[in-house]
């Protein structure tokens, strides 16, 4: 059983080498590779790529093609070579421990799917922005209520996917953070085995964060259209 971590970045200079190293020290016995994907930086981030293979021979790097996370992930997993997929995102506010979870979680219950929940009995959140919260939770529950889920959390990045699971869910369409709402959608539609577990998060302390609501609103709304009229669709079939 192998594991690949695909980790998007977009201008993360800065931090990308202590997220590798905190990796590094919690994933002592499992087999991993690490999929560095840049998403059209103006800083230094694809040379910090290129200096960090020099000293890990398990990192795959590559230049995003279509802005955006959407076309970073599907760069991701296009270029993953192992069994299992985690996104995982370059400020570490996402758990290592939690990935350690998810690994044994997806091999033992021989799932597709895990989805992490930080917002559930034994999750725990640190500095969460008011406003992104607000919007988050009246989101997520109206997302929930469409798609009779028991889930609550669909726009959490922080899940890991069997390979073979996320090629069937191609095309992917989301062009940016709405990737990963369409993800999960399309693996409760289509009857794939999933399962959910409370998770933690932490606000990112260095750097700035990329989610800015606004812009993006349009874009889940489109997301969750889409993947409500495939629902329809897969229930006439």
């Amino acid at each position: 059983m192998s594991l690949s971590i695909i980790i998007p970045c977009h201008n993360e200079e800065k931090v990308i080498a202590n997220t590798l190293d905190n990796i590094d020290s919690h994933l002592k016995n499992v087999k991993y590779e690490i999929v560095l994907i840049n998403d059209f930086s103006s800083d230094g981030t694809y040379n910090k790529f290129i200096e960090l293979s020099k000293i890990r021979k398990n990192i795959i790097y590559k230049n995003n093609i279509h802005r955006g996370l959407g076309g970073s992930i599907i760069t991701g997993i296009n270029a993953s070579n192992l069994e299992y997929i985690c996104i995982f995102m370059a400020d570490m506010s996402d758990s290592v421990e939690d990935l350690k979870k998810y690994y044994s979680l997806i091999q033992l219950k021989k799932l597709d799917a895990v989805f992490g929940s930080r917002f559930i009995k034994g999750s725990r959140i640190i500095n969460y922005p008011k406003t992104k919260l607000i919007f988050n939770r009246i989101f997520n529950y109206i997302v929930k209520v469409l798609f009779l889920s028991d889930y609550n959390d669909f726009t959490n990045a922080f899940k890991i996917y069997k390979k073979d699971t996320l090629l069937k869910l191609f095309p992917i369409v989301s062009e940016n953070f709405n990737v990963f709402l369409e993800l999960p959608l399309k693996i409760i539609s289509r009857g794939y085995l999933y399962e959910i577990v409370s998770i933690s998060w932490t606000n990112r302390k260095n750097g700035l964060s990329k989610f800015n609501i606004k812009e993006l609103t349009s874009k889940y709304i489109f997301t969750l259209i889409y993947c409500f009229l495939e629902k329809i669709l897969l229930k006439k079939r």
